[in-house]
């Protein structure tokens, strides 16, 4: 904060300056300008995660190091949470109910195959953040999920899937076209 203070007042000065000096004026960033780069924040409830709760968080954190515009959060107690995980025995899924909203299961089947949990954790919430599947693909695509095999432990979204996350979340929050479609199951 006070990097952007010393910043805005060195912008000033100059403004004033420049005006004085019959040169074109630039206006100090503003607070509103602050605020704008704020990310937006998405939190989550793995209380039903059962054994898969440390996957979740990692996700999560894999989610928050790659992207600026959003950034998830465990939901507070009592807090009414975006995003809901749930541990269940059937394959990864993950129904977004809109942009930054939805339920996540956590597929012990996917599991018990031998796919890792941590990229499966990151697929999903890549479901609630916008991104489709992309099957088949290679394991540097983080939504290409199973079709990169049992093998593939990246759990990183590539360059492309993080570009999208900023542009739905960076903007207007409104999902652009080839975004993950809304009130739709994605089962992996």
């Amino acid at each position: 904060m006070h990097v952007r203070k010393l910043t805005g007042g060195l912008a000033a000065a100059l403004a004033v300056t420049f005006s004085l000096m019959g040169g074109q004026a630039l206006a100090a960033p503003s607070a509103d300008a602050d605020r704008a780069v704020a990310a937006r924040v998405v939190t989550y409830d793995a209380s039903g995660s059962a054994e898969f709760r440390s996957a979740v968080d990692r996700g999560a954190a894999i989610w928050n190091e790659s992207v600026a515009a959003v950034e998830l959060r465990p939901a507070a107690a009592g807090q009414s949470a975006n995003i809901r995980v749930l541990a269940d025995n059937g394959w990864p899924r993950a129904l977004t109910t809109s942009l930054g909203n939805g339920t996540v299961w956590i597929g012990r089947q996917a599991v018990n195959e031998g796919h890792n949990t941590i990229r499966i954790s990151s697929h999903e919430l890549g479901h609630i953040l916008g991104l489709p599947d992309r099957k088949p693909g290679p394991c540097t695509s983080l939504m290409s999920g199973s079709s990169a095999g049992t093998t593939c432990t990246n759990a990183y979204p590539n360059t492309a899937e993080k570009a999208e996350v900023e542009g739905y979340f960076g903007g207007s929050f409104a999902p652009k076209a080839g975004a993950v479609p809304l009130n739709t199951m994605i089962v992996d």
